[in-house]
């Protein structure tokens, strides 16, 4: 019998994995023509063996960076006793990562999915739920209040109310039920709201957006119109949440909290996929008695394993502090260039937006540069860098790292 081989035994060059890539697989992404294949803390390594500084951090997800050695310890642990069961039957995993969360977050009750777009659409169907079971809205009227430049995820729900024609465009039938006000204007909530109203479904920053940050009260402002009129507040912390603002959660910022929390990115320690729900007894029970929603990996014993051990490290080394200082510093370097090409930084934390004018064109030549350079981070809307490195990157790394930005960005 002949020896049978693995297709990982092959060792691909980098020209053979661009071009295998290209041929099978979907263009519904366009990568930058690097090819990692190793990460530690804050770097990563492509396929000639190069050094790269990761200042992307997997859209927030790598918050303790590539393979933290006490998350790696844990899963390795937890892959030699149980992996999988399915929400069928109990785990002790997953019954202390929801007291873990809860804890964390400040809430009564958690719905575990893998996603960030799954636990959109479990908060999404959890408000609805409640509109009609606890608010009295007339069947099949409910209506969710999104804000215009949100990104909430690619299902078929959440691209209706998407503005963004690359996620949104031939993609109909859309699902109804949503309405778009603009982000940063509460009056423009209050105006909206009507006796269907079930929910107001925001970003505290929004990330994709390109790192808008709002106004000093808006979430308060926010609460208390979502409070006058019973409708429910729902936090999308997908990217914001667990330390990369400088608080634990961004509207943490604020004198505020929400009825209803969406987490996912960090909450897996940039292992597992790992997404959850948090909100009240009330709103999580009349919502979803058994069977009436669910998740085949949702909760699964490793994920649960995993999604303890990096909220606890993320606690231990006060990851908020971490980014809160590191993020001040990262911005005040990266002003300290003072290039005529770039017309903002802005950000919380280690969430940091740079803008380029109209003049200096779209981001993405400038990021190809930067790539060369050693340093990988990607655009968003076009005309801005999203800079969101693993919060364990050091103050000396930044200096590092913002040497390489310069050389190219620099006046």
């Amino acid at each position: 019998m002949g020896t049978t081989t693995s297709a990982l035994d092959r060792n691909l060059n980098h020209e053979e994995v661009l071009e295998l890539t290209e041929q099978k697989s979907a263009h519904n992404y366009a990568p930058m023509e690097v090819v990692l294949t190793r990460g530690e803390g804050v770097y990563v390594w492509d396929k000639n063996g190069k050094k790269l500084f990761d200042m992307l951090g997997c859209y927030s997800a790598l918050n303790v960076g590539h393979l933290h050695p006490k998350l790696v310890e844990v899963m390795v642990n937890q892959l030699k006793k149980i992996t999988l069961t399915s929400r069928a039957f109990y785990t002790e995993e997953m019954a202390l990562f929801a007291d873990v969360l809860c804890e964390l977050t400040g809430m009564e009750k958690m719905l575990p999915m893998n996603t960030g777009a799954e636990a959109v659409e479990t908060a999404i169907k959890m408000s609805r739920r409640w509109a009609y079971r606890v608010k009295g809205v007339e069947a099949n009227k409910a209506e969710i209040i999104v804000c215009s430049g949100n990104f909430h995820g690619r299902t078929t729900t959440i691209v209706s109310f998407s503005d963004d024609p690359d996620a949104h465009d031939e993609f109909g039938p859309y699902t109804p039920g949503f309405v778009t006000v603009p982000f940063n204007d509460p009056e423009a909530l209050e105006a909206a709201i009507t006796p269907n109203t079930a929910a107001f479904l925001v970003e505290p920053i929004q990330g994709e957006g390109g790192i808008i940050v709002p106004d000093d009260g808006y979430l308060v402002q926010i609460r208390e119109i979502c409070d006058r009129h019973n409708v429910l507040l729902v936090l999308d912390e997908v990217q914001t949440g667990f330390f990369r603002t400088g608080k634990v959660f961004a509207f943490e910022h604020e004198d505020m909290r929400p009825d209803a929390l969406i987490m996912g990115k960090a909450l897996g320690g940039g292992i597992m996929p790992v997404s959850a729900v948090a909100s009240s007894h009330e709103a999580m029970d009349a919502a979803f008695p058994p069977g009436s929603h669910g998740s085949t990996f949702g909760g699964n014993p490793l994920s649960s394993a995993v999604a303890i051990a990096a909220i606890e490290l993320m606690k231990e080394e006060r990851m908020d502090k971490q980014a809160a200082e590191k993020g001040a510093y990262f911005m005040r370097k990266l002003e300290a260039i003072n290039s005529p090409l770039v017309k903002e930084i802005r950000g919380k934390g280690l969430l940091i937006g740079m803008e380029f004018t109209r003049e200096a064109g779209k981001a993405k030549p400038y990021l190809k540069k930067m790539m060369k350079e050693g340093v990988l981070a990607k655009d968003t809307h076009e005309q801005t860098v999203r800079f969101a490195p693993p919060i364990t990157i050091t103050t000396e790394e930044i200096d590092q790292a913002v040497a390489l930005v310069a050389r190219v960005i620099g006046g």
